[in-house]
């Protein structure tokens, strides 16, 4: 790794442009260069943080293959920082590039909590888990300032509705109290994230998340209080943690995690050109093999958008991917499993409301 030019504590090392707009960024600059040879940073590190106040929270999910019907994201952009995260293209939609601006331009919707009531309240709402974060961390760490996760916890407490959290963030734990709530009826599920057991590998890839320990921790938190955790072995990258399948699976199953997921990695849009350029410059040994076995699990391309398929990949290589997860939800998972949300305690708690007019 050049350790001079390399962007520490962040995972895109370069801005992209924006496929929406007629600008583009220079990707040569003389005064940026002369910064790096003297050692100053040569781009703006900081995290920028903008309030907007959208007209609904809550989105249907019309891909069948994500494993979700609806979702909400009260955070646009993520400081987590994933080099590889999908979710990078969306931030094109709001004017921004999906490399650095991705995880230094976050917006943050304050009007969420209201929004999820006005939309859970609808008479023609008929109670399906909502998943807290389908795009970008709900607990990432904009979430200790300003809470919006937590009062939106407290609708769903409100009105016995079920919620689904993805995270990978140790910070969901100073919720364990509304969790606990949300779990005494059966109401919460979470999914947290572990891509390596190496700390070394965490630091590349998601350069601002919680620890593997704290992680770890927080499933084994999260579950001796009765409140039901997945882990999603996510993404699998061939030659980076394709190895640790096994290894993964055990762990988490010993800190007390009720089921394991996996996906492949898949680099759509802009972001395959995001982590082409990083595993170059973390990675620069083994760069053109990952690069030639992630296409080799699409189709020969490192975009996949194909439905069904996207997910878990096609051919040797995912095959085996597949067969060791197989192997470990039999060797690790096989008594256990996540369980349904109650759907029935929101309609009742609406029935009970209208009885009352």
């Amino acid at each position: 790794m050049d350790s001079k030019s390399y962007k520490k504590g962040r995972g895109a090392q370069i801005n992209v442009a924006n496929r929406f707009s007629e600008y583009r960024y220079e990707t040569r600059n003389d005064y940026l260069e002369y910064c790096e040879k003297e050692g100053e940073p040569s781009y703006d590190s900081k995290t920028h943080y903008k309030e907007v106040c959208p007209k609904t929270i809550v989105n249907k999910v019309d891909s069948p293959d994500v494993g979700m019907q609806y979702s909400m994201n009260i955070y646009q952009g993520c400081e987590h920082g994933c080099v590889y995260c999908y979710a990078r293209n969306t931030h094109e939609y709001w004017g921004y590039g999906a490399g650095l601006d991705f995880e230094q331009q976050i917006m943050i919707k304050k009007n969420a909590p209201e929004l999820l009531e006005k939309f859970i309240k609808r008479k023609s709402w008929k109670a399906y888990p909502i998943v807290m974060s389908g795009n970008t961390d709900c607990y990432q760490p904009v979430e200790k300032t300003f809470e919006i996760t937590r009062k939106c916890l407290e609708v769903f407490l409100k009105y016995k509705h079920p919620v689904v959290i993805i995270t990978k963030n140790a910070l969901i734990l100073k919720d364990l109290d509304l969790l606990k709530k949300l779990a005494a009826d059966n109401l919460v599920g979470v999914h947290i994230s572990i891509t390596s057991l190496s700390e070394d590998t965490r630091r590349l890839l998601e350069p601002r998340t919680t620890t593997i320990r704290k992680r770890l921790e927080t499933i084994k938190s999260l579950s001796e209080q009765g409140i039901p955790v997945n882990v999603m072995l996510a993404p699998i990258i061939p030659s980076i943690n394709s190895h640790e399948i096994l290894p993964m699976a055990k762990m988490v199953a010993e800190y007390g995690a009720s089921s394991i997921g996996h996906t492949i990695v898949r680099l759509n849009g802009a972001v395959g050109e995001i982590f082409s350029d990083w595993i170059n410059k973390a990675m620069p040994d083994r760069a053109e093999k990952v690069l030639s076995q992630i296409k080799e699990c699409h189709g020969g391309a490192l975009n996949d958008s194909r439905m069904g398929i996207r997910m878990h990949g096609e051919g040797e290589i995912a095959e085996q991917i597949s067969n060791l997860i197989k192997m470990a939800r039999g060797k690790y998972f096989n008594d256990k499993k996540m369980p349904q949300l109650n759907l029935a305690l929101h309609s009742d708690y609406k029935d009970g409301q209208l009885r009352l007019f």
